[in-house]
C-alpha cells in the first residue's frame, strides 16, 4: 500500500531510525541548516525541530540520502529503475476527496494571513531572507489548463508576499509567461508536507501537456486525493500539512536573491515578480517541512536522481534498446553530467545515443557512454573506461551552442556547450580482455581478529 500521506511516511522512518526529534531550542536562521548539512555528512537521520521558535516542527532531511529514498519507494539498487518506469508506464488519475479535506482544517485568509509565524529556515549565509524551498507549486497553464506541479523557491519578502523565481524552460515558468502575455492572473499554491511519491513526481521527466496528477498516481498506485482550494478554482492534494495559496503579480517587480542553489554557487540578486498569498490553510497539528540545497550532495539531489534517471532511461531506451541504465551524478547537481552504459549495436550508435541525450529537456554538459561492465555510479570506473577505451581525437566531440542547464554559472544565461565521450570498446575491434580476479564478488572473507 502507498503511503497515504507524510505522516505514514514519517511512521515508517522513525520506526527505521532513520527520523529522530531534536527537542533543544535551535535557530531557524543557519542552526537548521548546520544540523541538516552535519547528519547528511554522516549519513545521518532525518531531523524533526520540535522547538524552532513556532507553534510548528519542522522536519528536513526526510531525502537525505538514497537509503531514505528507496524506503519511500518500497524498492532496492536493482529495482528502483524499473519500478519508476512501469509506474510512469501506468498513470493512474486524480479523485476528489470526500468530505472536509484535512489540509483545510484551518483556514487563515486576509488579516489572518502571516508567513513570519511558519518555520522557514534561512539555509545559507549570503542568502537573501529565509526561503521555502521543499514547496510543491500547483499551477495550470492558461491555454490548455493542464496541471503542473514542480518545485521551486519562494522568497519571504514580508508576512504576505513571496517572491518567486521559475527557469523560462520549467512549465510554472511558462505558465507564468502565458498568464503576462495574455494579461490574466496565474493563480498558484505551494503544497508542503506530502506523501512521499506525490514529493518525487514532481521531478519525473515528461511532456509539457502531462497532468503531473496522473504521474504522481502512477507512482503511488493509487490515486492522489484533490480537494478545491480556497481562493481558486485549483485542486490540491487533500492529505497535505500546508497549502500557501497565491496569485502571480509581475507588475510588483522585487528584489529576489540570492540563494545558494544545486549548483553549489550563491545565485544573483534580481528583479523577480511576486506571489501574493490569498490564503493559507493547514492541518490542525501541522508539520512544516525543509529542504538543504546548496553544493551537492544535499536533499535537493538525492530527491531529483531517481525520477530524472528512470525517467531520462525510459526516454533513451525506446530507441536505444540496447542502453542497460543511466547515471545523472550528484557532483553534476543531477542536471549536467550524464554517464549511460550501452552495447553498442554498430558504429557510431554509442555517438547517437549521446546526441540523443544532449537534446533532453535537462541540458547535459558532459554525457559519457561507457559499457555495461563499468559500473557507472563508481567514478573510478568510468574514469578508467575514460582512460584506456578512448582515443580523444576521434572519441571526443563538442557541439556547440547548445541550451544551458539553470543556473550554470560558467554561462551568462544564454548558450553553452556539450561535450560527448564515446569510452565504450572500439566497435568490430579486438580488444583486450579485462585482468579481474574472478568470482571474488562472492568470495566468504574469513573473519579477521585484530591482534
Amino acid at each position: 500500500m502507498p503511503y497515504k500521506d507524510l505522516r505514514a511516511f514519517l511512521s515508517t522512518l522513525r520506526q527505521a531510525g532513520e527520523l529522530v526529534d531534536i527537542t533543544r531550542p535551535i535557530a531557524l536562521q543557519y542552526d537548521v541548516a548546520k544540523a541538516l548539512a552535519k547528519t547528511s555528512a554522516l549519513d545521518g537521520p532525518a531531523l524533526m525541530f520540535k522547538e524552532n521558535g513556532t507553534q510548528f516542527p519542522l522536519v528536513g532531511g526526510l531525502y537525505g540520502n538514497r537509503r531514505r529514498a528507496l524506503i519511500a519507494f518500497e524498492a532496492t539498487d536493482e529495482t528502483i529503475h524499473e519500478r519508476v518506469t512501469k509506474a510512469i508506464d501506468n498513470p493512474i488519475g486524480p479523485v476528489d476527496f470526500d468530505g472536509p479535506a484535512p489540509c483545510q482544517e484551518v483556514v487563515l485568509t486576509g488579516e489572518d494571513i502571516d508567513l513570519s509565524k511558519l518555520p522557514v529556515p534561512t539555509y545559507s549565509p549570503k542568502d537573501g531572507g529565509p526561503y521555502i524551498t521543499a514547496g510543491i507549486v500547483v499551477s495550470e497553464d492558461p491555454d490548455t489548463g493542464v496541471p503542473d506541479i514542480g518545485n521551486y523557491r519562494f522568497q519571504l519578502h514580508d508576512s504576505k508576499v513571496l517572491g518567486v523565481w521559475a527557469a523560462p524552460s520549467h512549465r510554472f515558468g511558462k505558465n507564468m509567461a502565458k498568464a503576462i502575455a495574455r494579461k490574466v492572473p496565474l493563480h498558484g499554491a505551494i503544497v508542503i508536507g506530502v506523501d512521499p511519491m506525490t514529493a518525487f513526481s514532481c521531478q519525473v521527466q515528461s511532456g509539457d501537456t502531462t497532468n503531473d496528477w496522473f504521474v504522481a498516481g502512477g507512482l503511488r498506485g493509487a490515486p492522489v486525493e484533490l480537494a478545491k482550494a480556497v481562493t481558486s478554482d485549483l485542486k490540491v492534494p487533500a492529505h497535505a500539512e500546508f497549502i500557501i495559496e497565491f496569485v502571480v503579480d509581475s507588475d510588483d517587480q522585487r528584489d529576489e536573491g540570492p540563494l545558494g542553489e544545486y549548483t553549489g554557487y550563491y545565485t544573483p540578486v534580481s528583479p523577480k515578480p511576486t506571489a501574493k498569498v490569498t490564503a493559507i490553510t493547514h492541518r490542525r497539528d501541522a508539520i512544516f517541512q525543509g529542504l538543504l540545497t546548496g553544493k551537492p550532495i544535499t536533499e535537493n539531489h538525492v530527491l531529483k536522481q531517481i525520477p530524472f534517471e528512470a525517467s531520462v532511461l525510459r526516454q533513451l531506451k525506446a530507441q536505444f534498446p540496447t542502453i542497460a541504465d543511466v547515471s545523472i551524478t550528484s557532483s553534476g547537481g543531477v542536471q549536467v553530467y550524464f554517464v549511460i552504459a550501452m552495447t553498442p549495436r554498430y558504429e557510431g550508435e554509442a555517438r547517437q545515443a549521446i546526441l540523443a541525450a544532449m537534446a533532453l529537456n535537462i541540458h547535459p554538459k558532459w554525457v559519457v557512454v561507457v559499457d555495461p561492465d563499468i559500473d557507472i555510479r563508481r567514478s573510478s570506473e568510468v574514469e578508467w573506461a575514460m582512460s584506456f577505451r578512448v582515443k580523444p581525437r576521434e572519441d571526443v566531440f563538442v557541439v556547440d551552442r547548445t541550451a544551458a542547464a539553470p543556473l550554470d554559472p560558467s554561462t551568462d544565461g544564454g548558450y553553452s556547450s556539450t561535450v560527448g565521450i564515446d569510452a565504450t570498446r572500439p566497435f568490430g575491434v579486438e580488444f583486450p580482455e579485462v585482468s579481474e580476479v574472478p568470482d571474488w564478488k562472492i568470495f566468504d572473507l574469513p573473519e579477521i581478529t585484530p591482534q
